[in-house]
């Protein structure tokens, strides 16, 4: 938080745009200090608030990516999730789910945050409360004294800061034959029968697939994705750990994955797993990420991402097993390619790619196409009416690479002249550009403590 926000108004009201994992997550951050007086109000437009797209399926072949050991919303108590599993009623845990190193239903991990939530709507202290205003924000207008932000029904709504926690930025590849990866098959009204193409073949891919295969689905599955690589699996290995002094923090790309191949070989030699090596990075990673010039990033980017993201963003077991069976079976075919095109037809539409390694460009038919591919490689498309109306009013400006608003250390939204806000803050995947590994829960929990404690210092009534 900076001097200037300090030496205001104490602050009574956050505004929170978005009521997702990330939003709820905030808030919960803020409103856990008992001592401090704090109005919260939560702007969501989708039904459930703190599931997002990542918590609101329903399918319970959609695992959590994250073991339940490292899920608890809170830092300080990182066991807080695995207790909440066993104070459920009839202390029903998932199947398969013996030990904290299981990897639970993301829909249950969706009722976690709204329990968490709960304790907080249902608070009759009118000085410590939280109210969730069901709507889409389509502006934002910072004031001298606050913040103004106005729905899409013309609603308004005032407060002291407000903290944008959109999430995901979600694209529009064509609207014939396109369907949202996150929509079940029948309710976007994929036939059995129909051909699929998944374009990218990460974990987006990997939970398309899992309900395809739920719903009984005939017709072969197509995934591409310029390099063809698949998440690997977790496996019950502990975090290496890393001297930070061995860290080339800074270097070229050249020497940064010359050192990581150099440590997971070591550790092989000692008959450690290369994801003990990855993990052990995690607490470095945005450290190493904002010591690098915009040109390594870009580079990074360009060259690396893939290989890093399979190794990092891993599956659960389960889900791998499934993902392996559908490829042995014909079920699912992974493609190295890149796309060329999608043209629209009376009946289908038909994709062109070239295969990785070769010249020619080939094509075949989709009656449905599902765009997998992970935001974070590729320019940012704002379709967010909110951050959008921060950017047309210079409020707030892209990062240089375009995958993300243009943050300071401490999460202040910079404006397009480069002055970081008073007012407005950012938190969760908006902000990839400044923090890189910010799409999951362990991540979003520090950066979400990190700035409410910043918050904190504000006085209060």
């Amino acid at each position: 938080m900076t001097q200037d926000v300090q030496s205001q108004s104490p602050l009574k009201h956050v505004l929170i745009i978005g009521g997702g994992a990330s939003g709820a997550l905030f808030a919960c951050h803020l409103l856990s200090d008992r001592t401090r007086k704090l109005k919260v109000t939560l702007i969501e437009k989708r039904q459930n608030v703190g599931r997002g797209v990542a918590y609101c399926t329903a399918d319970p072949s959609h695992l959590l990516n994250v073991r339940a050991a490292n899920m608890s919303a809170f830092p300080d108590q990182p066991d807080h999730f695995w207790r909440w599993l066993f104070a459920r009623e009839n202390n029903s845990l998932p199947q398969n789910c013996a030990d904290p190193f299981c990897f639970v239903p993301r829909n249950i991990y969706g009722e976690y945050i709204a329990d968490l939530l709960s304790a907080f709507l249902d608070n009759d202290n009118p000085s410590r409360s939280l109210r969730v205003m069901r709507g889409e924000c389509v502006s934002v207008e910072q004031l001298e004294s606050g913040v103004t932000i106005t729905l899409a029904d013309g609603s308004r709504e005032r407060g002291d800061i407000a903290v944008i926690a959109t999430g995901h930025d979600g694209s529009v590849l064509c609207d014939d034959y396109c369907v949202d990866p996150w929509t079940p098959p029948a309710e976007a009204g994929i036939t059995p029968d129909a051909r699929m193409v998944i374009l990218g073949t990460g974990l987006t891919m990997v939970d398309h697939v899992l309900s395809l295969i739920l719903s009984d689905h005939r017709a072969p599955i197509i995934a591409m994705s310029r390099h063809g690589l698949q998440p690997r699996g977790h496996r019950p290995v502990q975090p290496r750990p890393i001297d930070r002094a061995t860290i080339p923090f800074g270097a070229g790309p050249a020497a940064l994955l010359r050192w990581l191949r150099n440590a997971i070989d070591e550790n092989a030699r000692r008959g450690g797993d290369w994801r003990s090596v990855v993990d052990g990075i995690r607490p470095f990673t945005q450290e190493i990420w904002q010591s690098l010039s915009v040109p390594t990033r870009r580079s990074l980017l360009e060259h690396a991402r893939s290989w890093w993201d399979v190794h990092r963003h891993r599956m659960a077991p389960e889900a791998e097993a499934r993902i392996n069976d559908a490829v042995a079976s014909g079920r699912l075919t992974v493609l190295a390619a890149k796309l060329i095109a999608i043209e629209p037809g009376p009946t289908c539409a038909v994709v062109r790619y070239r295969r990785r390694g070769q010249f020619g460009i080939q094509s075949m038919e989709a009656d449905r196409i599902v765009d997998c591919r992970q935001i974070s490689g590729v320019p940012l498309r704002v379709t967010n009416p909110a951050v959008r109306s921060l950017l047309d009013a210079g409020l707030a400006r892209l990062d240089p690479l375009g995958i993300g608003i243009d943050i300071t250390p401490d999460c202040a939204v910079v404006d397009r002249s480069g002055v970081p806000s008073e007012r407005l803050f950012a938190i969760g995947p908006v902000t990839r550009a400044a923090f890189w590994e910010i799409v999951a829960v362990p991540d979003i929990r520090n950066q979400c403590a990190a700035l409410a404690s910043r918050l904190a210092g504000v006085p209060s009534k």
